[in-house]
C-alpha cells in the first residue's frame, strides 16, 4: 500500500486506536454494573466529593461515622472523590464508570506506546499488552486506585527518559506527585520506582560509569517530589496514614484485595506464566539492566504478596516484558516482515478519530441512559449485591438511633442515607483502624462480647446480610432482645426490642 487517500488516512484506525477503543468498550459493556458493585466504596467517594463541592471545604475530621465522629481524618483521596462526584453529577453512576474506563484505557495506551518507543515491534507490543490486560483486569474497579495506574505509567516512563538523557524536566515530577498525593495513597509507589533508578545509578557510579550530574538530577527529582507530598490538607500526616496502614498486618490480612493470588484459580495462571517467562528469559542474550531487574523482581514480589498490585506490575514491567519478547520474536523473519508491513501502513495513518468517536458515542449513549452492559440492566447498584430494597424501606420507615452495618455496605449507605444516618464502619479501614475493625468482626460474627460492643456504641438497630453469623444467630432464637423488623433475599434489619 503505497498511497492512502487523505480521508482514509484520518478515518482508518491505528492499532493503538483499536486497543484504546477495545479497553474502553470492554469496561463499559463487560464491566459495567459488575465493577460498580464490587464493593460499596464508590458510594463513599461520591458522597465525600459532593460534600467538598457543596461546602467548599475538605473534611479533615470524620463526619461520616458515629463510631469515630470528630476524629482526625486524612483525606488522601479528595481529588479522586471530587472527580467521581463531578462525573456522577453529569451522568450518575454511568459517568463514574466512563471516567474509570477512560483512565484505564489511557494507561493501557501508554503501556503500548512505551513499548513501541523502546523498539518493540507493533504486533509484539500488541500481544504483550493484551497479556498484561488479562492479568491486571482482576483489579479494574471504579475506585481512586485507577488514577495510580495512570500516574505510575507517566512516572516510570518519564524516569526512563531522564535516565537516558532524553529529558531534563525535573519540575514535572514534583507536579505529578502533587496531584498524585492528593488523589490516592499509593503515591508511595512513585518513590519505590524512583529508588530503583537511584540504585542503578549508585552501582553505575561505583563502577565508574555513572555521572555526578545524573546522581544530582535523580536526587533533585526525589527531593522535590518528597516536598510535594506535604502539600495536602493533612501535611506530613499523609505519610503517617499510608505507611501505618501498610505496616498493620491485621488490616492487610482481613482486606481481600491485599491477599496473595491463589494459583489454584485458573484466572491467576496468566500471571504465573508471565513470571515463568521472565525467569526463562534469563538464559537469552538480552541482559536486563539493574533497574529493569529490580523493577521486575520487586513488583513480582509485591504482586505475590497482594493481588491489588497486579495492575502496577503490568504498567511498570510492560516495556521490560516487551523487550524480552522482542529478543525472542525479533529473530523470526516472517514476523519481522509482517511488522514491517504494519509499520508501513501505520506511518501513513493520521489522527485519533476512532478513539474520539468511540468515547463521544459511548458517552452520548450513557447520557441518554441507554444500557450498554451485557445484561441490559444499566449502571445501577444491583439489589442482589447492595441493600437497595432495605434502604428503600428505611427511607419510608426511618429508624431512630445509631446503626450497626455490614462492612461492605458502608459506602453504599453513605451514598443513600448520609447525612441523615452515620455508619458504624465502611471500607476506609486505614481510618477506622485495627481496634474498631476487630470490634466489628466480633459483632458480625456473633462472638463473645458482641452485645457489650453494641451497648458501648449505643447501637439501636442493625442492617446485616441475611447470612452474616450474627443475623443467623438472632434469627434462630426467640427472645434475644432484638426484633427482626425487615427481611428480603439479601438483607435483614434488627432493632432492639
Amino acid at each position: 500500500m503505497n498511497k492512502i487517500h487523505p480521508v482514509l488516512a484520518f478515518g482508518l484506525p491505528k492499532l493503538r486506536d483499536i486497543l484504546f477503543v477495545g479497553v474502553l468498550f470492554g469496561l463499559v459493556v463487560m464491566g459495567g454494573p459488575k465493577i460498580i458493585n464490587a464493593d460499596g466504596d464508590l458510594g463513599r467517594h461520591i458522597t465525600i466529593g459532593n460534600h467538598i463541592l457543596d461546602s467548599g471545604s475538605i473534611p479533615v475530621k470524620d463526619i461520616f461515622s458515629h463510631t469515630l465522629y470528630g476524629e482526625k481524618l486524612v483525606p488522601h483521596e479528595w481529588l479522586a472523590d471530587v472527580a467521581f462526584a463531578l462525573a456522577h453529577r453529569v451522568m450518575g453512576l454511568s459517568g463514574d464508570l466512563l471516567l474509570a474506563a477512560l483512565v484505564i484505557a489511557m494507561t493501557v495506551l501508554l503501556m503500548y506506546e512505551e513499548m513501541i518507543k523502546r523498539g518493540v515491534m507493533r504486533l509484539n507490543a500488541l500481544v504483550v499488552t493484551m497479556w498484561l490486560i488479562s492479568i491486571s483486569a482482576v483489579h479494574w474497579l471504579v475506585r481512586p486506585h485507577i488514577f495510580t495506574f495512570l500516574f505510575v505509567a507517566l512516572w516510570t516512563y518519564r524516569l526512563e527518559t531522564i535516565y537516558k538523557g532524553e529529558s531534563k524536566n525535573i519540575g514535572w515530577f514534583a507536579l505529578v506527585m502533587l496531584m498524585w498525593v492528593n488523589t490516592h495513597g499509593a503515591y508511595i509507589a512513585g518513590f519505590v520506582i524512583w529508588g530503583t533508578y537511584f540504585a542503578d545509578w549508585l552501582l553505575e557510579f561505583w563502577q565508574g560509569r555513572g555521572t555526578k550530574e545524573m546522581g544530582a538530577r535523580l536526587g533533585a527529582i526525589g527531593g522535590a517530589s518528597l516536598l510535594a507530598t506535604f502539600i495536602n490538607p493533612s501535611g506530613w500526616h499523609i505519610w503517617e496514614t499510608s505507611v501505618g496502614y501498610l505496616g498493620n498486618d491485621f488490616l492487610t490480612q482481613v482486606t481481600v484485595e491485599y491477599m496473595s493470588p491463589n494459583f489454584h484459580d485458573r484466572g491467576m495462571w496468566l500471571f504465573m506464566f508471565m513470571i515463568a517467562f521472565g525467569l526463562f528469559s534469563l538464559v537469552q542474550d538480552r541482559r536486563l539492566q539493574v533497574r529493569e531487574g529490580l523493577l521486575f523482581a520487586g513488583w513480582t514480589i509485591m504482586s505475590l504478596y497482594s493481588i491489588r498490585n497486579f495492575p502496577l506490575f503490568a504498567v511498570v514491567n510492560a516495556p521490560i516484558i516487551g523487550g524480552l519478547v522482542q529478543s525472542w520474536l525479533g529473530k523470526v523473519s516472517w514476523l519481522v516482515k509482517r511488522n514491517a508491513g504494519v509499520d508501513a501502513v501505520e506511518s501513513k495513518l493520521r489522527g485519533h478519530l476512532w478513539a474520539i468517536l468511540a468515547f463521544v458515542s459511548i458517552g452520548a449513549l450513557l447520557w441518554n441512559q441507554v444500557p450498554l452492559d451485557l445484561n441490559r440492566r444499566g449502571n445501577i447498584y444491583l439489589p442482589e449485591k447492595m441493600p437497595v430494597e432495605a434502604v428503600d424501606w428505611l427511607t419510608a420507615n426511618p429508624q431512630e438511633g445509631k446503626m450497626f452495618n455490614h462492612f461492605v455496605w458502608g459506602g453504599y449507605l453513605l451514598y443513600r442515607t448520609w447525612p441523615n444516618e452515620l455508619v458504624f464502619i465502611d471500607g476506609q479501614t486505614d481510618f477506622y483502624g485495627e481496634p474498631l475493625t476487630r470490634e466489628y468482626l466480633t459483632v458480625v460474627n456473633g462472638a463473645d462480647g458482641w452485645q457489650s460492643i453494641l451497648d458501648e456504641y449505643e447501637v439501636e438497630w442493625m442492617l446485616l446480610r441475611g447470612d452474616d453469623p450474627l443475623a443467623v444467630k438472632l434469627s434462630a432464637v426467640e427472645d434475644d432482645g432484638w426484633l427482626l423488623i425487615y427481611e428480603d433475599d439479601l438483607a435483614v434489619i434488627f432493632r432492639r426490642d
